[in-house]
């Protein structure tokens, strides 16, 4: 493989190498043919290196042969010789020397096979030596239009002079579009209705792909459409239903994922073909350049900022599905990744220690790289005071496009007598919020770090109830005030719902099981807190009820497909939400039967004080806070979400009710903003 003894100064120092390295190389080959010892000797690497650098080998005897070692062993590169074809005609000139041609011809045998064999290991050690590291320099901010940049399910591509990204709050976003080189963002126009979805770019850059979200299926999953570039009306591909979809490198066919399994199709959604069952929910799916493999990030999209994700692999013939770089990384935190256009390198977004950058890992595109040392360890790329996501490389393999990201937001309550949103709660950056039954506690989750606390409501005897690494989520008071219930997130372990006393203290399991669980309801009385499943398979079960004293579980009749349930304040009713998103129903305790509350697009929910409405998110071209009476069904709109840009930790965007029903939301403070980072893999 060679030795360190053949090495330039430049490689030495880690520096960027070029051909005039190689001839300091063949300089130290020339050396030691003509004296039998390298150059540069040491009992060690250090040693070896320190002459290198420093020192000056012993002269050798011939003059004229000196005169040619000594150019090619320079330490400057500048004053070294500069092209091979220079040394070869120092050497021709030197061999016509008489005076030489006896020596020369005595040891030529000897000669030629030394040069054989060192130019061999020479080759082979210049073929073999690890590539230098990918690098990242100076940046460009691409955007500066303070507007979310669709960081929950979608992706980000490029068509070489623009690029394309969900932008929003909310559900009601759209996707839009600015030049590769910055400036202005602008909707595209014609994209389906509902929030879409940016999945991929076809490889002829004349079509989006692309999903919009209208709730969850019984499948679990999204219509797919084509959209034509620069303009064009979009249409349906097949009648596919998925959570993530990518296209062939040749474009003629599209693979996907419908709930847990991956299907690969014709380009119009014919002919569909499972390849494999993942282990999770699949999101951001890339195909390789070269057509032999799949990539998915198998997490929850709509909390994979929370919880563990990684990326598994799969063989475009469905083959040998398992976890990429499996030991890096622990507990797993990759997510979103893009190969480059070469095929050379894998870019990714991972967390270490509440901390999201950009890393890059070398791939191997050839058979000659079975053979070549190759460091596989993912070289980190981006470090600051943003987190950096959703990375993306340019189409000509000189830039890197990447989301900065700083979240923080202020909490917010709508006042209907001035008409407008106000401070609340001193600000503070905060989702999730719960009230005591006396309106005189309050519990939240704290933005951006995920921790549970309680606080009386002026913000006094603050209370931290949870910590690193659990992140919290949806907590819940119990009736008497002294508990609460929240859903308790830790990498590497399925999301549990946990209850803790609101003195403090370790949170204690409800209800372990290998399934995530989320949003807990107390029961009025106290003795039995309902959760439900996250959207998958398991949500056909039904709803569970677990005793919180002896902590049995029981399932709610006929409750298959249904969604976070909540207990009305007197007890009789409980209220849940389709996974479909398109229906509120209620739950007869007495009566044990169920009836339709309200249609339409549709989120988070919550019961008045009373009991007598239930609040809703409505989605779609009327984006509000909209109730609805037990009483009479009558639907009205409270206050517009339609300009509201809001933060959330996990993905999504929560909104609660104050102890006088006035709703509250979380008003994003923060930053994501598209940047252009110089990239150099060589």
């Amino acid at each position: 493989l060679g030795t360190v003894d053949y090495m330039s100064p430049e490689q030495v120092r880690g520096e960027s190498l070029d051909s005039r390295s190689d001839l300091f190389s063949f300089g130290a080959v020339l050396y030691e043919m003509a004296t039998g010892v390298p150059p540069f000797a040491g009992t060690d690497s250090a040693e070896i290196f320190d002459a290198i650098l420093h020192k000056s080998p012993t002269p050798v005897k011939t003059e004229r042969l000196q005169r040619i070692v000594s150019g090619c062993l320079q330490k400057d590169r500048n004053l070294r010789y500069q092209r091979a074809s220079e040394i070869r005609a120092d050497l021709e000139r030197l061999k016509r020397k008489q005076e030489l041609l006896g020596s020369i011809r005595r040891a030529l045998p000897w000669l030629l096979a030394a040069a054989a064999l060192i130019c061999s290991a020479i080759a082979s050690y210049l073929f073999m030596r690890p590539l230098p590291p990918p690098r990242v320099s100076g940046y460009v901010q691409i955007t500066n239009d303070g507007q979310g940049k669709g960081l929950s399910e979608g992706a980000m591509v490029s068509d070489g002079s623009r690029l394309y990204f969900g932008e929003g709050s909310g559900m009601a976003g759209v996707i839009a579009q600015v030049s590769a080189s910055g400036g202005e963002t602008s909707p595209l126009p014609e994209a389906p209705v509902g929030e879409p979805l940016v999945q991929d770019i076809s490889p002829s850059r004349s079509e989006l792909l692309v999903s919009n979200y209208l709730g969850f299926s019984r499948e679990f999953g999204w219509p797919l459409w084509a959209l034509p570039l620069p303009a064009g009306a979009p249409h349906r591909i097949g009648d596919i239903s998925m959570t993530c979809a990518a296209w062939s490198p040749d474009g003629r066919e599209i693979a996907y994922v419908t709930g847990r399994d991956l299907y690969r199709a014709k380009r119009d959604g014919s002919d569909p073909r499972k390849l494999a069952t993942l282990p999770g929910t699949a999101f951001w799916l890339r195909w390789s350049p070269d057509g032999r493999r799949l990539r998915a990030t198998i997490g929850s999209p709509l909390a994979r900022l929370l919880t563990a994700s990684a990326i598994w692999e799969v063989y475009a013939d469905g083959t040998s599905p398992h976890p990429f770089l499996p030991d890096w990384n622990r507990p797993p935190s990759a997510c979103c990744g893009n190969w480059t256009p070469d095929g050379e390198y894998f870019v990714f977004q991972a967390t270490r220690q509440g901390k999201t950058e950009i890393w890059a890992t070398r791939e191997r595109t050839g058979p000659l790289d079975l053979f070549r040392q190759m460091d596989r360890e993912p070289e980190q790329l981006t470090a600051g005071q943003l987190d950096s996501m959703m990375p993306l490389p340019s189409l000509d393999g000189k830039k890197l496009y990447v989301v900065g990201q700083k979240l923080r937001g202020e909490i917010t309550r709508y006042d209907s007598k001035l008409g407008q949103w106000v401070p609340y709660l001193s600000s503070i950056s905060a989702e999730f919020i719960n009230f005591s039954r006396d309106g005189q506690w309050v519990t939240y989750v704290s933005v951006p770090d995920g921790a549970l606390w309680r606080s009386r409501i002026d913000g006094s005897d603050r209370l931290q109830l949870t910590f690193s690494p659990m992140r919290a989520l949806t907590p819940c008071w119990s009736p008497d005030g002294r508990r609460i219930a929240f859903q308790g997130v830790t990498p590497g372990k399925p999301s549990n719902i946990y209850v803790v006393s609101s003195e403090g203290g370790t949170p204690e399991v409800l209800f372990a099981e290998q399934h995530n669980h989320t949003r807990p309801s107390w029961s009025p009385d106290g003795k039995s807190i309902a959760f439900s499943y996250y959207p998958g398979p398991e949500t056909a079960n039904g709803i569970p009820v677990v005793d919180v004293a002896t902590h049995k579980m029981t399932r709610l009749p006929g409750s298959a497909w249904l969604l976070i349930p909540t207990y009305s304040p007197d007890g009789r009713y409980i209220a849940v939400r389709h996974s479909d998103h398109h229906v509120i129903m209620l739950f007869d305790l007495r009566t044990q039967k169920w009836t339709e509350l309200v249609r339409g697009e549709l989120n988070w929910f919550n019961w008045s004080r009373d009991g007598r409405y239930v609040y809703f998110e409505q989605h779609g071209a009327q984006h509000a806070v909209m109730r609805v009476g037990l009483d009479n069904h009558k639907v009205e709109e409270i206050v517009s979400l339609q300009n509201v840009k809001r933060a959330g930790a996990d993905g999504s965007f929560w909104f609660g009710l104050a102890p006088d029903d006035s709703p509250i939301v979380l008003r994003d403070t923060g930053t994501q903003e598209i940047y252009a980072l110089d990239w150099k893999a060589r």
